[in-house]
């Protein structure tokens, strides 16, 4: 049986273990990965299709920044997984292009909790400021917003680069390497930048995210307000705080990895395998639930793409032969 060698890397959690694998465990793990990434690209897709196919989404400040948090997904979803299959397909990998996707990497990971974040107090001020909802969330401010959350997002992903040009010569970026994180930024700076940056960038998110949920709470219970659109508001931060939870899993598996692996040392890869698909992959299908399901205006279109293959097949012969 052949074998491959395989450096096997968590794109977002810092860890990159070279494991010796069977090939077709490796083709296995592979195929599972793109054919996960091409299934929830697909339905992200026609999400987005049908947000651009309707003006009622595209004037709206509440879809719009959904429909930028699918986009943000299905590019960061792309290069999570153009990294997972290029190191068993292409273990040495130009530096450069290493970096580029990296860094692709981290501004779409950074910018998922900050539109979290934007999103739960546009529903915050829907619901506890309704009569100035519409002069506070304009189109234009939304563009703004959007700008702000790459703006920030980037900012993390940046410094690193900034700190790899400072400490590695120019050369650098012309050999090639295994690609993941550690190989291209590991300036001495690097570790403190994550230590001081990161939490104050997620408790500012999930201060938010309590901040806006507790004020739509507290709003609810006064009777001028509808308690039905509350009731919607309050499901969807609290489904933005779970996405917000699955989302950290990415930065939390470095060290659930090492626990596992010290636990169970015989199933590297598949430990490896199991953590990288529920902290890269599955924090991808929520996006969809979010909206494009439990949005019933947004529903109403939907279903028409999904279902638009079946309704040909069964309509247009009868139809072909009521004409004939």
């Amino acid at each position: 049986m052949n074998s491959s060698t395989a450096p096997f890397p968590v794109t977002a959690g810092l860890l990159s273990i070279t494991v010796k694998e069977p090939f077709d465990s490796a083709f296995t793990k592979n195929f599972i990965v793109v054919v996960l990434g091409c299934s929830i690209n697909y339905i992200n897709s026609v999400l987005v299709f049908t947000f651009f196919k309707h003006h009622e989404f595209r004037n709206n400040p509440r879809y719009m920044l959904y429909i930028h948090l699918v986009c943000n997904d299905i590019l960061q979803l792309s290069v999570s997984v153009i990294l997972h299959v290029a190191v068993y397909t292409w273990p040495q990998m130009n530096a450069s292009l290493c970096a580029a996707l990296l860094l692709i990497a981290s501004f779409t990971s950074m910018n998922t909790p900050l539109n979290l974040a934007g999103m739960a107090v546009e529903r915050h001020i829907a619901i506890c400021n309704p009569l100035r909802h519409t002069q506070i969330c304009t189109v234009r401010r939304t563009y703004i917003l959007i700008t702000l959350i790459w703006g920030v997002g980037a900012i993390p992903g940046l410094a690193d680069l900034v700190l790899a040009l400072l400490y590695k010569p120019l050369t650098f970026f012309h050999t090639n390497l295994m690609c993941y994180i550690e190989a291209v930024f590991n300036s001495p700076q690097t570790a403190v930048k994550n230590n001081v940056s990161l939490p104050l960038y997620m408790s500012f998110v999930w201060l938010t995210l309590i901040y806006t949920y507790l004020r739509v709470l507290l709003t609810a219970k006064s009777a001028s307000t509808d308690p039905v659109s509350a009731r919607k508001a309050r499901n969807t931060i609290l489904l933005h705080g779970a996405q917000l939870l699955l989302c950290m899993l990415a930065y939390i598996s470095p060290t659930v990895n090492v626990e596992l692996l010290s636990l169970f040392p015989k199933y590297r890869s598949h430990v490896l395998f199991m953590t990288y698909l529920i902290s890269h992959i599955m924090p991808r299908v929520l996006s969809p639930l979010i909206y494009g399901i439990r949005d019933e205006k947004f529903w109403k279109h939907l279903k028409d793409y999904w279902l638009c293959a079946d309704h040909r097949r069964k309509v247009t012969p009868e139809a072909f032969m009521t004409k004939k």
